[in-house]
């Protein structure tokens, strides 16, 4: 358990400067990376290959993220967050403008992968800043601000890279790149080193390992649903949601064109609505989590975005989708804020946390990676129902663990062992039991 003082959550506390310098960052990061989603795929097919070699490149940048996570959390450990956040920035930002000067698919794949290591680094390193910077009182808060910012970005990205795809294939990508130099500008800039020295007579500040955090029932029970989140609404939401609106909600006797146009529109339509939902979500539960605790938000969040998945497949018209989408967001926006906020109450400010945040991205990734090739595997050899019934059933099961976890929240677990009124069973709940 972290070492965190027990803190009343305040509305007047408010957020720290540092904080809206990363959450500044996130949105100019976020906005970047939603400018070349829309043209990856067609310049990768430029250089004369089909759809699934246009899709390595995607899953390239994502495997780096992944094999790299580890060195990443060690890095931080060594070097510090702030560092590590800005070389990854810097890193993605040259990969990124490389691409754009791709002469030939290889050179696109190395290009675009190489920028994993950096994403990564800063997206971890990010993790780590608000794990040390935001108040005990407000992480939610903090972490519901962070993430809309990203949400925000990554929704008016695509519109404004689909207008820039107009002027070239290359040029979102030299923007982006543009957008990372900014963006670690304001972070070099506005972000003060003073702010993340250890305590007073504490030189290095010490350093939480996998196995530290592991022994918590809360962590343990964290990396569970970043898996099943990854899994389902990063991965197979993204991946198969359009493939399902292209078959079953749109009319197949309609003219290829009609259809086409039909097609796009009801797959913007249901990722549209899931991320308003998102938005929604993220909002409540970054306020009340801090008054409430985090259980709540999390073990609801995952059986709302479960049973709407569960859903998903089984409709048949875009009334319903569109439905089952925003109760999916609502659950998942429900549960980012508290399950990040939980995380940084296992941590706690007065350690480094890279290694055991690393491990926790790559239980995210992994889902995100693994997901749409299993759901794919089931549409084509099942039904899109038992894609997303299996993707729905593996987040309701991810609530598991937490119904069994400590709750991280320092005012709602001092009222905890209060009334378990056992000095023992407080001490086995500290531990994560």
């Amino acid at each position: 358990m972290s070492a965190d003082p027990v803190t009343t959550p305040d509305a007047r506390v408010r957020i720290p400067r540092e904080i809206w310098v990363l959450v500044a960052a996130g949105f100019v990061i976020a906005l970047g990376f939603g400018l070349i989603t829309p043209v990856l795929p067609t310049f990768a097919q430029s250089f004369g290959v089909g759809a699934t070699a246009s899709s390595v490149v995607v899953s390239a940048f994502a495997f780096f993220r992944l094999v790299f996570a580890p060195a990443g959390g060690r890095l931080i450990g060594r070097l510090g967050e702030r560092p590590v956040y800005l070389t990854g920035l810097v890193i993605v930002a040259i990969s990124t403008g490389a691409t754009a000067f791709a002469g030939s698919y290889w050179q696109l794949l190395v290009f675009r992968g190489l920028g994993g290591i950096g994403s990564v680094m800063f997206t971890v390193s990010a993790v780590a800043l608000i794990v040390r910077l935001a108040p005990p009182s407000i992480r939610a808060r903090v972490s519901s601000a962070y993430a809309s910012a990203f949400l925000i970005g990554g929704v008016g990205g695509p519109v404004v890279g689909g207008l820039l795809g107009g002027l070239g294939l290359r040029v979102p990508f030299l923007v982006y790149a543009g957008a990372l130099l900014v963006a670690a500008a304001i972070v070099f800039v506005f972000l003060k080193d003073a702010s993340l020295r250890p305590a007073e007579g504490t030189p290095v500040l010490p350093m939480m390992t996998v196995r530290d955090g592991w022994r918590d029932s809360a962590y343990r029970a964290a990396v569970a649903s970043a898996f099943a989140n990854g899994w389902g609404n990063f991965g197979v939401r993204n991946a198969i949601l359009p493939l399902f609106a292209a078959v079953v909600i749109v009319d197949q006797s309609l003219d290829p064109a009609t259809r086409e146009t039909h097609q796009s529109l009801v797959a913007g339509t249901a990722l549209a609505v899931f991320a308003a939902g998102n938005a929604v979500g993220l909002t409540i539960a970054g306020r009340t989590s801090d008054r409430m605790g985090r259980k709540p938000f999390i073990v609801g969040g995952l059986l709302v975005s479960g049973v709407a998945t569960l859903g998903t497949g089984l409709a048949t018209n875009l009334p319903l989708l569109v439905a089952f989408s925003v109760v999916a967001g609502l659950g998942a926006g429900a549960l980012n804020p508290a399950q990040q906020a939980s995380l940084a109450d296992v941590v706690g400010r007065e350690r480094n946390g890279g290694p055991a945040l690393a491990a926790f991205q790559m239980a995210q990734d992994t889902g995100a990676i693994i997901g749409p090739v299993v759901a794919g595997t089931m549409v084509d050899h099942g039904s899109f129902g038992l894609a997303f019934a299996v993707t729905g059933a593996i987040t309701l099961a991810a609530a598991l663990p937490w119904a069994r976890a400590r709750e991280t929240h320092p005012v709602r677990h001092r009222h905890d062992v209060a009334a378990d009124g056992a000095s023992r069973g407080g001490h086995d709940l500290e531990r994560g039991g």
